[in-house]
């Protein structure tokens, strides 16, 4: 039986990756120019981290890993280099050509950005759990911390965790594995799902940057309220849960795919709102995808993740709640 980590891993993250560096990109309205911070909050971070170390979870999966920017060798690396690495890419690495993406004076700022802010020795110490990127007193999470800095192995036992390190043990799981899933920890057969407990603030230089009212994080917080049908048996509510961790990651939780990561998905999630949908209608058929995914997309094979019973949860409630228009 495959781990949730290994279904994301192996079909979803590539695509995310590839998608935010290159399709969305392409849709940014570049009116006006922006700094270099937010040129790299943008694009770069997700490869070589908000602190440009590189540590973050495309290291796992990219060969070569994405440059360390705070290593004494990149102090090497000339301006012109950088330059023609942002605009050109690098073959053989996961680095791709940005000059269709960027302005040559974006190119410039951000290239000054990097180098001004991580390769200099006396760099400052950036922190990506911060207030103004949606984690508000990030400390109460300090349960977790040692599970995310490998002190405390997973395969430890329960009965010699105490009660705040079993909730660490369970936060880390549930959240903090999906971007800190670090060798210290790397265990086969884990299973977790992923839980988000915060929204990136500020990565939307290029997009509409209105906040809703339901998160204050991000205009994709909107298509994270849950959709809930009229009517609701016990199946249908074990469905609505099973959807929304699982589902709701790609999907969003109201089903329009149209939340942080689905928005960077190419060919993007269903949108099971929109009544020219009429998949929703056949229940083998649908079932069938979620239990063996879509080639050529990003949707994949669940049934070695979850049961048939699970499957069949998640097709009623699915059919409750976003099957009933155009019948």
């Amino acid at each position: 039986m495959i781990s949730k980590f290994e279904a994301f891993s192996h079909q979803i993250v590539p695509v995310i990756l590839l998608a935010m560096m290159q399709s969305l990109a392409a849709a940014q309205t570049n009116a006006e120019a922006v700094s270099g911070e937010s040129v790299y909050r943008y694009y770069c971070y997700q490869c070589h981290a908000y602190s440009g170390n590189g540590e973050t979870q495309a290291s796992s999966f990219l060969d070569p890993a994405p440059r360390d920017f705070t290593a004494p060798a990149s102090r090497e690396l000339s301006v012109d280099q950088m330059i023609d690495a942002v605009g050109n890419g690098r073959d053989g690495t996961g680095m791709p050509s940005f000059s269709s993406v960027l302005t040559k004076a974006e190119i410039d700022a951000v290239v000054s950005y990097v180098r001004n802010t991580f390769m200099r020795a006396e760099r400052k110490q950036i922190n990506y759990h911060s207030e103004a990127n949606g984690w508000r007193d990030h400390a109460r999470y300090k349960d977790a911390y040692d599970f995310v800095t490998g002190t405390l192995r997973l395969e430890t036992p329960t009965e010699k965790l105490t009660n705040e390190q079993l909730r660490g043990r369970g936060l880390y799981l549930s959240a903090c594995i999906s971007c800190h899933e670090q060798s210290p920890n790397k265990q086969d057969g884990v299973i977790w799902e992923l839980r988000a407990v915060s929204y990136p603030r500020k990565h939307f230089s290029h997009r509409d940057e209105s906040v809703d009212v339901v998160s204050g994080a991000s205009p994709y917080g909107l298509h994270d309220r849950p959709a809930t049908p009229a009517r609701m048996s016990a199946g249908i509510m074990r469905g609505m849960e099973l959807y929304q961790e699982n589902c709701a990651f790609c999907h969003a939780a109201d089903g329009t795919g149209k939340n942080w990561i689905g928005s960077f998905l190419e060919p993007r999630p269903r949108d099971f709102t929109d009544p020219r949908f009429h998949f929703l209608r056949h229940s083998d058929e649908l079932k069938a995808v979620v239990r063996d995914g879509l080639d050529g997309r990003s949707m994949p094979a669940w049934r070695n993740v979850l049961s048939e019973t699970e499957i069949d949860n998640i097709v009623d409630y699915m059919q409750a709640v976003f099957g009933a228009a155009d019948d």
